[in-house]
């Protein structure tokens, strides 16, 4: 048997306790061995506003209420040493590219 969705659990906890599914933040689930008890985390806000501007940023990236970076961290180390190459007018050039 699969373990619940983070989807689902926080379905069901909002029914439990009368809020909405997008003032809850789940996090830290660790199944038991051999199945059939998971335990974790759960952070329940006042509201949405609330809750972005208390919970941590990975936890608002998961749930897609903040966006992620464009660049990853490869492209990012690789456009700072090409920085460290250039000197005058052109490091301009390749620092817009970052953006």
């Amino acid at each position: 048997m699969a373990n619940l969705s983070k989807a689902q659990i926080k379905e069901k906890l909002a029914k439990v306790l009368k809020s909405k599914d997008d003032c809850i933040s789940i996090f830290g689930l660790q199944t038991k061995f051999g199945g059939g008890k998971t335990t974790g985390f759960a952070l329940v806000y006042d509201s949405a506003d609330a809750k972005k501007k208390y919970d941590q940023k990975t936890l608002l990236k998961r749930d897609g209420l903040v966006e992620k970076k464009k660049v990853g961290r490869k492209q990012y180390k690789e456009i700072k040493r090409r920085l460290k190459k250039i000197r005058g007018v052109r490091k301009h050039k390749v620092e817009n590219k970052k953006r």
